[in-house]
């Protein structure tokens, strides 16, 4: 099955290691920096509006970062 993720894009449930909250986890100084290293690597899947979360996927021995305009609880509740 496909998570749709918004900016017309969807990833695959399976690849999915975490949801984050971008309110939340962007105060953590590792998190911070995590997302400024994955940037610098070109791993992020940016999103046409102001993102409110992010999705960290593995795939094909790939990691992304997929931002997305939806809330944490949207995202869940897509997965259910």
């Amino acid at each position: 099955m496909y998570l749709s993720i918004g900016n017309d894009m969807a990833v695959r449930e399976k690849s999915i290691i975490g949801i984050f909250d971008m309110d939340n986890t962007s105060t953590s100084k590792r998190t911070r920096d995590f997302l400024e290293k994955a940037e610098q690597k070109g791993e992020v899947v940016p999103c046409d509006d102001l993102p409110k979360s992010f999705i960290l996927t593995a795939e094909y021995g790939f990691n992304r970062v997929h931002l997305t305009p939806y809330a944490t609880a949207t995202l869940e509740k897509r997965l259910k």
